[in-house]
C-alpha cells in the first residue's frame, strides 16, 4: 500500500501588490501570474485574512499575489492592522509601485481612462490626494519601486528576474543620459560626470554641426589618453557599484554625462560607457536629451 505522506506542507509566500494608479501594478500581477502565482486582482480587503488562510491550508498553493489599492475606499485604513496579522501567519511580502506625477498624468492621458478617485477634481489632485492617502501604507513596503523609467516590458523585465528565485545582474534597469550644462542637469540624475575636461570638438568647424556619434567626432574625442582613459576608469566603477545599488532594493540608476552643450563629447562617452556596461550583463539604455538642440 501507498505510504500517507505525513509531512507539512511547504509554508504558502503572499506578495501584495500595491501602490499608486498608473504605477504597473496590473502589469506586475500579470508577471506573477506568468511566475505560477496564484494571483487575484482587487480582491476585497475583507476577505484578504479568508484568502491568506485558504492559502496556508492548501497543498497546491505554494506561492499567492493579490492586489490592493485605492479602489478599496475608506476600508483601505484597516490594511496596516491586517498586514500586521497576516505576517504573524505567513510569509508577506508588500510591494509598493509608484511613478513621479509627471508620468502618472501622462499614462493617463494616453490610456484617456480617468483616475479611480473620480472626475470631480483634476488629474493632478487625484495623484496627489492618492499618494497623501498611500503614504501610511508605503512606509510598510517591504520594496518601492519608481515606475517612472520603465516601460512595460523593462518593469516586467524587473519582475521576473527579481521573483523568479535566479539571480541576475542585469535586473536593474541603467539609464545613461548625455547633456549639455547650458540646459540644465537632468532633475532625476542619480550619478552626474562633468566630461568638459576632455578637448572641445566644437571648436572645430568641421565637427560644429555632427554629434558625438558621428564616426569623424568620435574617432577625435577617443585619439586623446585622457578620453580612453576616463572611459574605463568610470565603466569599472559603475560595474563596481550597480550591483550595491541593487542590493539596496534600487530598481533603477540614472547616470548622466555632461558637456557645454551636449552634442559631442557627452554624446560619444554616454554611448562608450553604455557598451561596457552592456557587455557586463547590465540591463542599460542611452538616451541623448541635448544632441537635436
Amino acid at each position: 500500500m501507498p505510504r500517507n505522506d505525513r509531512r507539512p506542507p511547504v509554508p504558502t509566500s503572499l506578495v501584495i501588490i500595491t501602490g499608486l494608479s498608473g504605477s504597473g501594478k496590473g502589469s506586475v500581477l500579470k508577471v506573477f501570474e506568468d511566475l505560477g502565482f496564484y494571483s487575484v486582482d482587487n480582491l476585497p480587503i475583507e476577505l484578504i485574512p479568508k484568502f491568506a488562510e485558504l492559502c496556508r491550508r492548501s497543498r497546491e498553493i505554494r506561492q499567492a499575489a493579490l492586489v490592493v489599492d485605492i479602489r478599496e475606499g475608506t476600508a483601505l485604513g484597516r490594511f496596516p492592522a491586517m498586514l500586521r496579522a497576516l505576517r504573524n501567519q505567513l510569509p508577506v511580502q508588500l510591494l509598493f509601485l509608484e511613478a513621479s506625477d509627471e508620468v502618472l498624468q501622462r499614462r493617463f492621458s494616453e490610456t484617456r481612462r480617468p483616475h479611480p478617485l473620480g472626475t470631480e477634481d483634476t488629474v493632478a489632485g487625484s495623484i496627489r490626494a492618492e499618494r497623501e492617502a498611500m503614504s501610511r501604507i508605503r512606509r510598510l513596503a517591504d520594496l518601492t519601486i519608481d515606475t517612472s523609467k520603465f516601460n512595460v516590458h523593462e518593469l516586467r523585465r524587473f519582475i521576473h528576474d527579481r521573483f523568479s528565485g535566479v539571480a541576475q545582474p542585469s535586473t536593474m534597469l541603467v539609464a545613461l543620459t548625455s547633456f549639455g550644462y547650458r540646459h540644465g542637469v537632468p532633475p532625476d540624475s542619480d550619478l552626474v560626470f562633468d566630461v568638459r575636461f576632455l578637448p572641445n570638438p566644437n571648436y572645430i568647424p568641421a565637427f560644429k554641426d555632427l554629434t558625438g556619434r558621428h564616426p569623424k567626432v568620435a574617432r577625435y574625442i577617443r585619439s586623446f589618453p585622457q578620453t580612453r582613459e576616463f572611459i574605463a576608469r568610470i565603466s569599472e566603477l559603475l560595474i563596481y557599484l550597480i550591483p550595491h545599488y541593487a542590493q539596496e532594493g534600487k530598481s533603477y540608476l540614472t547616470i548622466s554625462f555632461g558637456c557645454t552643450g551636449g552634442h559631442h563629447r557627452s554624446v560619444f562617452i554616454a554611448d562608450a560607457v553604455t557598451r561596457n556596461l552592456s557587455n557586463a550583463g547590465y540591463n542599460v539604455k542611452v538616451n541623448h536629451r541635448d544632441q537635436g538642440r
